[in-house]
């Protein structure tokens, strides 16, 4: 008899775990995943009913795989005779992940995590893999700098994303977006404008979907180098050649108490320390320390992460700032950029957003109470952009300033500017030029 499995997930890392270890495997059967109530579409007022399609799941799986609530473990495990659970996202605190593994062993069944060995794919080209110990350290602008700078030494480079499948995902199983054009055409969410947005527009195609497998194959097929752009603090999907993996000091201490950010740490060649300019020295002495205890063979690496926007619209006017929505979220952050460059550029007063909030986003500050004075950028689904609209209207800015990491001007429609923040990363010690110089012949520079 094969053995039973439930995949806990949140449209993504889970995924990915089926499509390598135990898609055509007959000594396993996935008898169902379950979705997070506190990631991605678990985040909606009604997470769409969604089934992992027959046309992904292959051999075995003629209806496909059933995706529950992972409110509903218990009685999955139950009714579907499960052996194991495997736990599969990312951002979450040790703690959390031991309480799943306690309710799958009284539910009866045993608790895996796989490590990056059972789940990594090799690739015939060079890989460079961002990752990091807490969703928002900065991978992006670490990630676009390494491809900006492999395209300065005449290498075709391609962006492979962590996966945010939110539609369709048969339609989304590969998916290349070389274009602004491409997000549309793709339905993207704001989460995936705000990772995908930037790369495009410095010229550099990006690959995300489901079967990450078939996205090397394409991806390879075109690319000298490719950067692995992770999202969240998840493990590479790509093994790397050279893996940088970014800590955040104002988090000082998350990077050994959330999975699987502590493996990434313990995985690194190099730990950018970044965000210093506007962090403490005793949290970024503490995170030194706790990056020489876990890890003493790797690098550490200082940077700035420096923050620009148009300071003659927002001197001395009320802004309310928008800012990445999973990292206020899931990731615990107060705030970001936006914040910093509202008050860096003399706003006059900072609108409190959430005597405004409607719909989702009233629901959304009430279960994130460390949230006070900015707005997140919750866009899952149209009905979640329009809460974002209305709740802006409703405040009444004279400026909304967005630290979101793509254009919001282009997915709403409100009656005051929005100012777009820019963040680039600023290196302090071995810069990743050097670190690119160093690493020259393994990447066939």
């Amino acid at each position: 008899m094969p053995t039973r499995i439930v995949i806990m997930g949140a449209a993504g890392r889970d995924f990915h775990d089926f499509n390598t270890v135990f898609r055509g495997d007959p000594s396993y059967e996935v008898v169902a995943f379950t979705r997070t109530d506190a990631q991605n579409l678990g985040e909606l007022d009604e997470p769409p009913s969604r089934r992992y399609p027959p046309e992904l799941a292959s051999d075995g799986y003629p209806e496909g795989i059933p995706i529950r609530p992972e409110s509903d473990l218990e009685t999955v495990v139950a009714e579907e005779d499960v052996d194991t659970v495997v736990f599969s996202y990312s951002d979450v605190s040790h703690e959390y992940v031991m309480h799943q593994a306690s309710r799958a062993l009284a539910a009866g069944a045993d608790f895996r995590l796989l490590g990056p060995d059972r789940m990594t794919l090799d690739a015939d080209v060079p890989v460079v893999a961002v990752d990091a110990v807490r969703t928002g350290c900065g991978k992006s602008q670490t990630a676009r700098k390494f491809a900006s700078l492999l395209d300065d030494r005449g290498a075709t480079v391609v962006v492979v994303r962590e996966p945010m499948p939110y539609g369709d995902l048969a339609a989304q199983r590969v998916q290349r977006f070389a274009s602004l054009d491409d997000l549309d055409a793709h339905d993207a969410t704001i989460e995936e404008r705000e990772e995908y947005e930037s790369h495009i527009e410095r010229g550099h195609v990006v690959y995300a979907g489901v079967d990450y497998a078939a996205i090397l194959d394409r991806a390879q097929a075109e690319a000298d180098v490719i950067v692995w752009d992770g999202g969240n603090n998840e493990l590479p999907f790509y093994a790397p050649d050279v893996h940088v993996v970014l800590a955040d000091p104002h988090r000082a201490g998350d990077e050994r108490r959330y999975h699987p950010g502590e493996a990434n740490l313990r995985l690194a060649d190099y730990v950018l320390i970044n965000k210093e300019n506007t962090a403490d020295a005793a949290d970024i002495r503490t995170v030194e320390e706790n990056v020489r205890e876990a890890n003493p063979d790797a690098e550490i690496l200082h940077a700035d992460s420096v923050v620009t926007a148009d300071e003659s619209a927002i001197r001395g006017k009320r802004a309310l700032v928008v800012e990445d929505g999973p990292t206020l979220t899931h990731g615990g952050a107060s705030h970001g950029a936006g914040l910093l460059a509202a008050r860096k550029y003399g706003a006059s007063d900072i609108v409190d957003p959430e005597p405004a909030a409607v719909g989702s986003l009233e629901r959304v500050f009430e279960q994130y109470d460390h949230l006070d004075t900015v707005l997140p950028a919750m866009g899952y689904s149209e009905g979640q952009v329009d809460d974002l609209e209305a709740t802006i209207r409703n405040a009444d800015p004279d400026v909304v300033v967005s630290g979101t990491p793509h254009d919001l001007a282009r997915l709403i429609d409100v009656d005051v500017p929005v100012v777009r923040v820019r963040y680039e990363l600023a290196e302090k010690t071995r810069t990743l030029d050097e670190i690119l110089d160093r690493h020259a012949e393994t990447l066939g520079l």
